[in-house]
Parts: C-alpha cells; sequence; structure tokens
C-alpha cells in the first residue's frame, strides 16, 4: 500500500499530536494515494451534507462514559468541516448489540460529550436512517452537527447489504471516514457508502494512524525496534513476522516469550505454553536469522507460584523457570536489557504486554517499558503504541500524551502492521 499523507492533516489534528511530531514529519510514507478532506476546498464543502464515520465506541456503563479519548480524537475533522461551512452527520457503532436497538448501546451519552468537545450542540437522531433522519439531515444549516444512532442496530451494518447501505447515505453529498478502528472490516458504514457518495476521503485521525503506524514500516528512521507481547504466540504471529522482515530488532515479551523458549529446549514451569505453535516459533526463529533481525527474549523472568495477586514471587534466569511456577512478567535484568538494545532505536512501536500488568505485582516490566518509550520520545525517537493493551498500559501509566502517536485502532493496527489492505481506506478515492 502507498499513501501520501499531507502535513496539514498532522497540524489541523493538533490536539493529538504528541510532543515528537517534529520527529514524525521525517517519515517519508509513500503508501497508495487517497484523498483526504484537506484536498477538499471550502467551495467543495460549504453547504454540503456530509457523513463522516467516526469511532466512537467507548466504554458506557449506566450512561455514563468511562473513557472519551476516542470522542475527542474525532473533533478535529469534525471541527473543521464545521468550520468550512458543512452540515455534519456522524455515525458509529458502539458495542455489539444482538437484536436491534438496545438502550445500553445508544449513543445518547456520547452526543452531550461530543457538544462539550466541540464547543457546540450536537443534535441525537433517533436513528441512522429513515424519514425522520432525513427531516432531521435535511433541516440542517450550514456548521450545525447530528450525531445518528448506532449503526450496529441493524444487522445489515456488519453484513454491508445495499439496501441498507443506500438508505444510509441517501441524505448525504459526501463522505468521510475518520475510523480508524473500524477501517479493517468492510461494513456498511465503512466501505459500503463510498460506492453511494462522492468523494469519499479520509478525516484526519485516519490520516495520521496511517502516516504513523504504516510509515513507520515502510519508511522508518532506523534503527526500527518492535516490541510484541500479549499472551498467545497464535494471536501475534502474523504480525511477528511481518515486523521481523522489516525491523532491524524484534522483542518479544508477555506470555508467548514461554511458547519459544520451549521452543529452544528450556524448561518453563506451568507458564502459559502454546504446544501446538512451537513449530512456528522455531520458524519464525529461523526467519529473524535468515533476515538479519535481532529477535529478543527476556533473560530474567519473575515467576510466581499461582496465577493471583497475592502469590509467592521468585526473579529466575529465563533457563532456569522451576516445575510448578508460573512466568507473569520479565525481571529487573531483563528490562535492563530491553531498555540497552532500544537505547539506540529511532523508531519503536509497541504492541502488546510484558506481563500481566493489571496486577500491581506484575506491572513492572510493562511500566518500565512505559518509562524507557517517554524517554527515547523525549530524546527524538518516534514512538508508537499499536493499540489494544498496550495503550491501556501507558495511559495508566500517565503517559499517554509522553508518546508520538497512540493508536485509537486494536484490530486495525494489527491487520495494518501485519501488511493487509484495510477496506475501509482501500474504499476511499484515489488523490
Amino acid at each position: 500500500m502507498k499513501l501520501t499523507i499531507l502535513a496539514l492533516a498532522l497540524s489541523t489534528a493538533s490536539a493529538f499530536v504528541a510532543p515528537s511530531a517534529r520527529s514524525a514529519a521525517r517519515v517519508s510514507v509513500e503508501l497508495e494515494a487517497k484523498k483526504s478532506v484537506a484536498d477538499l476546498t471550502e467551495a467543495e464543502l460549504k453547504g454540503k451534507k456530509v457523513l463522516i464515520r467516526c469511532d466512537l465506541n467507548v466504554p458506557l456503563k449506566d450512561g455514563v462514559i468511562g473513557d472519551d479519548t476516542r470522542i475527542r480524537a474525532s473533533v478535529p475533522t469534525v471541527k473543521y468541516l464545521l468550520e468550512q461551512g458543512a452540515s455534519v452527520a456522524m455515525c458509529s457503532h458502539l458495542g455489539r448489540p444482538k437484536d436491534g436497538p438496545e438502550d445500553k448501546f445508544s449513543l445518547g451519552p456520547v452526543s452531550k460529550r461530543m457538544s462539550e468537545c466541540l464547543g457546540t450542540d450536537v443534535t441525537m437522531a433517533p436513528d441512522c436512517i429513515g424519514d425522520e433522519v432525513s427531516k432531521i439531515v435535511g433541516a440542517m444549516k450550514e456548521g450545525e452537527a447530528v450525531l445518528l444512532e448506532n449503526t450496529r442496530f441493524y444487522k445489515e451494518e456488519e453484513k454491508n447489504e445495499a439496501a441498507f447501505v443506500e438508505k444510509l447515505a441517501a441524505p448525504f453529498d459526501l463522505f468521510v471516514n475518520d475510523a480508524f478502528g473500524t477501517a479493517h472490516r468492510a461494513h456498511a458504514s465503512t466501505e459500503g457508502v463510498t460506492k453511494f457518495l462522492s468523494p469519499s476521503v479520509s478525516g484526519y485521525l485516519l490520516a495520521k494512524e496511517l502516516q504513523y503506524l504504516a510509515g513507520a514500516v515502510d519508511e522508518p528512521v532506523r534503527p526500527l525496534a518492535a516490541i510484541v507481547g500479549g499472551s498467545k504466540v497464535s494471536s501475534k504471529i502474523t504480525v511477528l513476522e511481518s515486523l521481523i522482515n522489516k525491523c532491524d530488532k524484534v522483542i518479544v515479551g508477555g506470555g508467548m516469550t514461554f511458547t519459544f523458549l520451549k521452543a529452544m529446549g528450556k524448561p518453563v514451569g506451568s507458564s502459559l505454553v502454546e504446544d501446538d505453535f512451537l513449530d512456528t516459533a522455531k520458524a519464525a526463529m529461523k526467519l529473524a536469522e535468515e533476515k538479519g533481525c535481532e529477535l529478543i527474549f527476556p533473560n530474567e523472568i519473575l515467576v510466581a507460584d499461582k496465577f493471583a495477586e497475592d502469590a509467592d514471587t521468585k526473579v529466575v534466569s529465563a533457563d532456569e523457570i522451576p516445575d510448578g511456577w508460573m512466568g507473569l512478567d520479565n525481571g529487573p535484568a531483563a528490562t535492563t536489557m530491553i531498555q540497552e538494545k532500544l537505547a539506540d532505536c529511532k523508531t519503536v512501536i509497541w504492541n502488546g504486554p510484558m506481563g500481566v500488568f493489571e496486577m500491581d505485582v506484575f506491572a513492572k516490566g510493562t511500566f518500565a517499558i512505559c518509562d524507557t518509550l517517554a524517554e527515547l520520545t523525549e530524546k527524538g525517537s518516534i514512538t508508537i503504541i499499536g493499540g489494544g493493551d498496550s495503550v491501556a498500559a501507558v495511559e495508566k501509566a500517565g503517559l499517554a500524551e509522553k508518546m508520538s502517536h497512540i493508536s485509537t485502532g486494536g484490530g486495525a493496527s494489527l491487520e495494518l502492521l501485519e501488511g493487509k489492505v484495510l477496506p475501509g481506506v482501500a474504499a476511499l478515492d484515489e488523490a
């Protein structure tokens, strides 16, 4: 994939550009050229009805939003469209409703928070399609915003059914996709509407995600390192293989470590191991050797006698995990070794924790990585947190603002790092 990302995408979304944006600017990205909102003139936007796909799938309990990061991340593009005189209707899914509308999955609370973030009223539509929605959109004046109700209240959304797609697109003149977190899905509101609305372009957030994630592996500032953690080799093997092909160094951590250690013939005690993937681990190690990629494993492990906060723990060599003990975090020597390996790296991608960081006793290895990446960012390196638990870790550590880029998409970021084409991106207009 080749994409040309305009600098304007980064400058307009300045609220979400981390301190090392100056470093990211050095990344020359040439992916498949796609048109963005930056390519549209005021004349093309003024007075137009714009459908924008946002990722507003926020944690919601009893009508209270647990984390509004995704709402705030959507603001730069929406605000830009409103300032250009467009009328904007945002659409998104929230949760996984099963059989039609459910109050607990309504986007109502999101509309209130979005109003606060935008500094203007956001009308909450009662649906995402239908005559009433068409009337609301038709009556909108320039610079006004509305939030459509949860698109997943219709099963046709995920099935990308043409009749539903046509109804969703009907009231609008053009489409903007700013939902990186769902760009890997060919759903009605991500891919289908592009067949009915032209132009169909990317928003600033989507462009920024591609700038960092795709740019980091396709045109990196080297040395390029990737830290791949998490519990299972099976869920990360394709991204691991892709990164081995492109990186100078790949650091393996988390539960998947023990499948590799066992594949090397080392004792792993009662640690998590995927025996069906021992050959896969061996193949990955062979690939790293062939590609000249330094594949790095922790040399010291924090082990416990049970999976619990009150477990007895001790630090052992990665070669000497005793029977009956399970590895749940890196030991101090492993942390030091990883810090040394990262010291000269100019680009670092992190996806997956080093241990069970949700429990304080097993969190030191993961939070040490957070600290190290924050320090590297300060020194001018590009640091990219590739979604999922890694994002939760840097946020819990209070260091999210110290990273170059925090990805809003877990599954999408993995697929992009794997080199896959994202349907929600591929469907957009060529620049």
